[in-house]
């Protein structure tokens, strides 16, 4: 199975970078999912949550205020002013 490159970057140092299967955030065009395949994309994030689904079955969950989502070639860079790790 095809997996994405994710990394989750705040203004002010990387949160998190790893491989998932999935990841679900909110843009300004409402509630988007990214899986492996999804073709090049640059959005524009709304405050709110996010999901980084991983392959073992887990999740990285996270609270942002706004920001961009960028896909490319499986390559997922999530930028936010801040970010809050949840758990």
């Amino acid at each position: 199975m095809s997996e994405l490159q994710v990394e989750l970057v705040a203004a002010d140092r990387r949160i998190w970078t790893g491989e998932a299967t999935m990841v679900r955030c909110r843009t300004a065009s409402g509630e988007i999912g990214i899986m492996p395949g999804h073709t090049p994309l640059l959005g524009i994030l709304v405050s709110g949550d996010l999901a980084v689904h991983k392959a073992d079955g887990t999740q990285t969950l996270a609270t942002v205020d706004g920001g961009f989502l960028s896909v490319e070639h499986d390559r997922v860079m999530i930028v936010a002013d801040h970010v809050y790790v949840q758990g």
